[in-house]
């Protein structure tokens, strides 16, 4: 008999542990449908996104998932930030270069040409005004997005050619894809510009709709194939220096979100602009030596000249965006402030690239 009340004594007690325990239901569960802009296959600029998924699942005990939906399966990429903001999906990575057309100022949280390196990029972005100043943008404009810096690469390529550009006129009349700010300053140049999701580029190129290209790093580019049809690919990339890639999460979801999933994702996208930028720096040296080895392609530096001019176009550019949009000059404004405190310590404390 007291071995039997022995028995249901303990049997309560774990009972009304087990009812008092923490127990993980709907509402401490997240799952975030996920399309991104760019294929999970293009190293440093959708592989991120992965990663990501698999940290927010771990940190979390599975209790805050990502669904990761590949460029066009749920939303079309340039439809990304609507979609999010209405609510059809939760959330949404992309590049806030590609809203330049609802938002004048989007292009400036990507991509500035003769902008800042990576870096400088995130001191401005986590430790200047720079997160502040993305989030206002956005709700300014009136999306009900949460936004999240989740990515960050290097130097771009500055574009593929058919044929060598050796002055400012031999730009004039091509038809090239070109992103954000720098793609306003070839349009100053004569360049008649499109701005093409990666997918379709190379059939452009094929088939003649466009004479050139910019896309990305040269081992983005590789997975692409550019080297097949034009053979001159020239650098630096003045127009990207650095590029910044955003998470957006609808904010009802975020603000609904606990502050322990909140956290998990702010830190899992931080780990991100590390590890993005890292493996971006790793693999590039190999898909250049395999491009002059085996691909018969060109490696050409842009002139002292060609550098002058676009600089001094894209300094007529930023002058016309910010006299057009008082968000923009804001921004670019906060942005050159905290350059210009930056360049003290950046022309003291490195060393002079030879």
């Amino acid at each position: 008999m007291k071995t039997t009340l022995t028995a249901l004594a303990a049997a309560a007690t774990v009972t009304a542990t087990l009812a008092t325990a923490p127990v993980a239901n709907a509402a401490d569960k997240l799952l975030l449908k996920t399309p991104i802009a760019f294929s999970t296959a293009l190293p440093g600029l959708g592989s991120p996104i992965p990663r990501v998924a698999e940290q927010l699942s771990l940190m979390s005990g599975k209790t805050l998932k990502m669904k990761i939906y590949e460029p066009g399966k749920l939303v079309p990429a340039f439809e990304i930030l609507d979609a999010v903001s209405s609510g059809k999906i939760n959330s949404g990575y992309t590049t806030a270069g590609y809203w330049a057309g609802k938002i004048p100022a989007a292009p400036l949280f990507s991509a500035v040409p003769f902008g800042p390196e990576a870096g400088e990029y995130m001191a401005w972005m986590y430790y200047g005004n720079g997160m502040t100043l993305y989030q206002e943008m956005y709700d300014q404009a009136g999306y009900n997005v949460k936004v999240l810096p989740c990515a960050i690469i290097a130097p771009e390529t500055s574009g593929w050619f058919a044929n060598e550009i050796n002055s400012p006129e031999d730009l004039d009349g091509l038809k090239m894809r070109f992103f954000g700010l720098g793609g306003k300053v070839m349009q100053k140049l004569g360049v008649a510009t499109s701005l093409l999701p990666g997918g379709e580029i190379f059939p452009a190129l094929e088939k003649g709709a466009i004479d050139a290209t910019e896309f990305s790093m040269p081992a983005i580019d590789a997975r692409l194939g550019f080297h097949k049809l034009v053979k001159y690919n020239y650098f630096p990339g003045w127009h990207q220096q650095a590029t910044v890639f955003e998470l957006m999460i609808n904010k009802d979801v975020w603000n609904g979100a606990s502050d322990q999933h909140k956290a998990i994702i702010e830190n899992a996208c931080k780990a991100s602009m590390a590890d993005s930028f890292a493996e971006g720096e790793a693999i590039q040296h190999a898909a250049l030596i395999d491009n002059v080895e085996n691909n018969d392609v060109q490696i050409k530096q842009w002139s002292d000249e060609m550098l002058a001019t676009f600089e001094a176009t894209w300094n007529e550019v930023a002058a016309e965006e910010a006299v057009n949009d008082a968000f923009f000059d804001k921004v670019l404004t906060d942005m050159n402030e905290f350059r210009d405190g930056y360049k003290v310590w950046k022309e003291n404390a490195f060393l002079p690239r030879k």
